[in-house]
């Protein structure tokens, strides 16, 4: 299916009401908007908020008692077994819980999770509908930067010039998080295993929305049986922003919602105004060299990187994967890279780490969570192991991007200042070895075959 559906569903022409009234609505006290991250990708549409790295109940605290409208908590679930991402999300919900009786501040939950379908559902929504006593479920996948649209409740995925269902993109052959239907609506039948069968879902159309606007949602809304599942389709952030208006108006009157959200919704929720792309100067600060950390290993990402390791001036190394299956040998392997890149910094190159691009290794099956873990933990021991400070970090992939920031550079709190491109989130790291480095979260499955070499021939 082509982008001739895009143009027969284009962006509304004007929203601005609706982001005047969810603006109102929330300088009038609406629930501020706590967002758990299962990987750092999350950020890829706000600037100006927090991202925690850990969920203490001071730190939950501090961020409820800021003013701004919403902070994210990195979870990091994602790259955890099942169990442990359920064990994450109910330490995190008790703290919050304690956190908001401690600042009376009210709030709303958003499990931020990937646009492709990817991640632990519904286990980590179940502990928080438990936890939160909501109304409903709302899911709302898309994202458009990342070419993520839901029509007709079939999700897509902009592939070049076609859109694709879902569930025949690589995305829904993940070894862990795989899946069969694009239609959300038995996606989430097939996810809760029946439980929550395609027909007791409540979906609202594109349709419904451009139509009837944000007071019919309010409505609709306050209507459902409590509990109920709800797909939101959109081809725009228009359609989203309709949405929210008349989700806040529900919310107002004491309606209690939990979201498991891309990150399109969470810039309209939060009221965030859209910024242009950052500048160079923004990414790239005193320092010899760049350096690029290469963990993803989907499609996308191996096009993007073989398009980049032929630029002039850019140094490639190999972190060989099939060597980190002995501890020793992954000691060797991890010092002879870090040695090897700390040279090409120091001569002025971009120097880019990448993993074995294979899917099959010693350590086991590309897209296993061990094994992801494990390479996970090489790339941050590299990064450890650098001495020479870069002028920019870019680290490719969520597991990856998650890792080497909260243990490889010791983030305990970031600022999100924007994007370098859209849909790739910039954060500013105080702490660690490279104090205030702005840190590149790129992901895994964002862009076009050249958008890392082009990221990189702007930073020069």
């Amino acid at each position: 299916m082509g982008y001739p559906l895009l143009d027969r569903l284009s962006p509304l022409p004007d929203t601005a009401p609706d982001r005047a009234a969810i603006r109102t609505l929330l300088r009038e006290g609406a629930p501020k908007l706590v967002v758990l991250d299962d990987d750092p990708t999350g950020t890829q549409t706000v600037h100006g908020i927090d991202v925690l790295s850990g969920w203490s109940q001071p730190d939950l605290a501090e961020e409820l008692a800021d003013p701004r409208s919403a902070f994210y908590i990195l979870t990091n679930s994602r790259g955890l077994p099942a169990a442990e991402a359920i064990r994450v999300n109910r330490e995190v919900a008790t703290n919050l819980q304690a956190a908001a009786r401690q600042t009376g501040q009210a709030y709303a939950v958003a499990s931020r999770s990937d646009s492709t379908l990817r991640g632990h559902f519904p286990a980590e929504t179940d502990v928080w509908l438990e936890a939160l006593a909501c109304d409903g479920l709302v899911l709302v996948p898309a994202f458009f930067e990342g070419g993520r649209y839901t029509v007709n409740n079939i999700h897509y995925v902009a592939e070049g010039d076609q859109l694709v269902p879902a569930a025949e993109t690589e995305f829904a052959r993940d070894a862990t998080f795989g899946y069969r239907s694009s239609d959300l609506t038995a996606w989430i039948e097939e996810k809760t295993g029946g439980r929550i069968p395609a027909r007791a879902v409540e979906s609202f159309s594109i349709e419904f929305l451009r139509r009837e606007g944000a007071a019919a949602v309010e409505k609709r809304l306050s209507a459902l049986p409590r509990g109920t599942a709800v797909v939101v389709n959109a081809a725009a952030y228009g359609d989203l922003e309709i949405f929210t208006h008349g989700l806040l108006q529900a919310e107002k009157k004491g309606k209690r919602y939990l979201f498991r959200t891309a990150a399109g919704f969470v810039r309209v929720r939060a009221g965030i105004e859209p910024q242009p792309v950052l500048a160079a100067a923004a990414l790239a600060g005193a320092g010899s060299g760049g350096l690029v950390l290469v963990g993803s290993y989907v499609g996308r990402t191996t096009q993007q990187l073989q398009s980049a390791l032929v630029l002039p001036g850019v140094i490639g190394l190999e972190l060989h994967v099939d060597a980190l299956a002995v501890a020793a040998a992954a000691a060797a392997e991890v010092a002879r890279t870090a040695a090897a890149a700390d040279a090409g910094l120091r001569s002025g190159a971009t120097v880019i780490v990448y993993t074995s691009r294979k899917l099959q290794s010693e350590l086991g099956q590309a897209g296993d969570i061990s094994v992801a873990q494990r390479v996970s933990a090489a790339l941050v021991a590299t990064l450890q192991a650098i001495r020479q400070r870069p002028r920019f970090l870019i680290a490719k992939g969520g597991i990856t991007a998650s890792d080497l920031a909260v243990k490889g550079l010791g983030m305990r709190r970031g600022l999100v200042i924007g994007q370098a491109a859209p849909g790739i989130p910039v954060w500013r790291v105080s702490e660690g070895p490279f104090p205030g480095l702005a840190y590149v979260v790129f992901p895994g499955n964002v862009g076009h075959a050249g958008s890392l070499r082009e990221l990189l021939e702007r930073l020069g």
